[in-house]
C-alpha cells in the first residue's frame, strides 16, 4: 500500500504532491472542469474545490499533532469526497447545478479505489463513510433526528474526524454563509461530544438493546431492552471467493444452511436468470428453521445495506438474534481465486456487485465479525 501512506503530507513542510496525484488517478482528472453551483462554489469546479479543501486540512493546526492513521483517513476522505460529483452533476434549466446523491454514490466509488490501492480496511471503511456522511455537520438540524444520525455515524466512521473534514469542507469554498456552515459544523462537534461519541461508538446497555434503537424509531439509547429472544440466524456477506464457503465448510455445525448458489443448481437457474423463485425458495426454507427454533446460517454475498435488512426483518420476525459475518479479501486475491473457479464469476456480474458493495456495521445486527481472508 506505498502510495496510500506515501502521498499522506507529515512533517512541518505539509506540502500535497498534486502532480503525483494527478499522473496516478483518472477520477482525480475527471474533477477538472466538473462545474459547482456558483452561488454555494464561487472558488470554482471540482478540482479547484478538492485543492482547497486539502490545502486547509493539512494546513489545520491539529494537522501537526494527528497520528499517521488519522492523517490518512483524513487526507484520502478529502481527496475523494466529491469523487462522484462528475457522474451526479446536473445543470437545471435556471442554470443552477446540482450533484444529488454524490456522497452516497461517492463512497461506493472510493471503496472500489481504495480496496484496488491495497488500503487497510479499517482506514478505508472510516474513509469511505467520511464520504456518506461529508455534509451531514454542515445542516446538523435539519436532519428528522440529529442524535440518532449522530450514534449512527459512530458506528461507521469517527464523528470528530467528520467535523474535520466538514471544516476543511466549508473553508475550501466561497460562499455567502461561511460563517453560518462553520457555526454548524461546530455544533455538530459539540453535540456528538454530549451523546458521548465523538470519537467512539455510542455506548448501549447490551447489544440488544442497541439492535431494537435502529431498528425503532423512538427508542431511548439508554433504554436496557429485555431479552427473551431464542433464535439464532447468522448471515453471511462478502464478495464471491472471499471466503465464505471455506468457511461453511468449517464452522457450519449442525446448523441449517440456506445457500443460494446450492439452490440454484438444485432448481437449475443459472445466475443470469431471474433470482426470484431462488430468494423465495430461500426464504420459505429459513422459515421453516426459524420456525422449528433451529440455527440458521444464510449464504449469499448480501452486499448491499437494503438486501441485508429484508434478511435481518426476517431473523426479527421470528425473535432470532442476528448476528453478520464479513469476509473480504484482496482485489488480487478475488481475481486469482475466480480464474480457479469452476464457473468464474464474469467481470460484468462483478462489476455489478462492487457497484452495491457496502460492507455491514454494528447498527444492522446484534453481533458482527469480520475475517480478512
Amino acid at each position: 500500500m506505498p502510495i496510500f501512506s506515501h502521498l499522506v503530507p507529515r512533517g512541518e513542510a505539509r506540502s500535497i504532491d498534486w502532480r503525483a496525484i494527478e499522473d496516478a488517478f483518472d477520477w482525480f482528472r475527471a474533477l477538472d472542469g466538473c462545474p459547482q453551483d456558483p452561488v454555494f462554489h464561487a472558488e470554482g469546479d471540482v478540482k479547484r474545490h478538492t485543492r482547497l479543501v486539502m490545502e486547509a486540512l493539512v494546513a489545520d493546526p491539529t494537522w501537526g499533532s494527528r497520528c499517521d492513521e488519522e492523517c490518512a483517513v483524513l487526507f484520502w476522505a478529502a481527496l475523494l469526497h466529491d469523487v462522484a460529483k462528475p457522474q451526479t452533476t446536473r445543470i437545471d434549466d435556471n442554470a443552477r447545478v446540482a450533484s444529488p446523491g454524490h456522497a452516497w454514490r461517492g463512497q461506493i466509488m472510493a471503496r472500489q479505489i481504495l480496496w484496488r490501492m491495497g488500503a487497510p480496511y479499517l482506514l478505508r471503511e472510516q474513509i469511505c463513510h467520511l464520504i456518506t456522511h461529508h455534509q451531514v455537520p454542515l445542516h446538523p438540524l435539519d436532519l428528522d433526528d440529529p442524535e440518532r444520525r449522530i450514534h449512527a455515524i459512530s458506528y461507521q466512521t469517527r464523528c470528530d474526524l467528520l467535523a474535520a473534514l466538514a471544516r476543511a469542507d466549508v473553508i475550501g469554498r466561497v460562499c455567502p454563509d461561511h460563517g453560518r456552515l462553520l457555526d454548524n459544523v461546530a455544533l455538530f462537534q459539540e453535540m456528538a461530544r454530549e451523546e458521548g461519541c465523538l470519537s467512539t461508538p455510542k455506548i448501549f446497555p447490551s447489544s440488544h438493546s442497541r439492535f431494537l434503537y435502529f431498528r425503532k424509531p423512538g427508542r431511548s439509547p439508554t433504554y436496557e431492552a429485555y431479552d427473551d429472544w431464542q433464535g439464532a440466524a447468522t448471515l453471511l456477506s462478502g464478495l464471491p471467493t472471499a471466503g465464505k464457503d471455506r468457511w461453511l465448510a468449517k464452522h457450519s455445525g449442525d446448523r441449517v444452511i440456506v445457500s443460494l448458489d446450492e439452490l440454484r443448481s438444485e432448481l437449475n437457474v443459472v445466475p443470469t436468470a431471474s433470482q426470484g423463485p431462488i430468494v423465495a425458495a430461500a426464504r420459505d426454507r429459513a422459515r421453516v428453521a426459524l420456525r422449528a427454533g433451529a440455527p440458521l446460517i444464510w449464504n449469499a454475498t448480501n452486499l448491499s445495506r437494503d438486501i441485508r435488512r429484508g434478511l435481518i426483518d426476517l431473523f426479527a420476525d421470528y425473535r432470532a438474534r442476528a448476528s453478520i459475518i464479513y469476509f473480504e479479501t484482496s482485489a488480487t486475491e478475488v481475481r486469482r481465486r475466480n480464474a480457479e473457479r469452476e464457473r468464474p464469476v464474469t467481470e460484468r456480474a462483478m462489476a455489478r456487485m462492487l457497484e452495491h458493495w457496502a460492507p455491514p456495521d454494528l447498527t444492522e445486527c446484534h453481533d458482527l465479525q469480520v475475517l480478512l481472508t
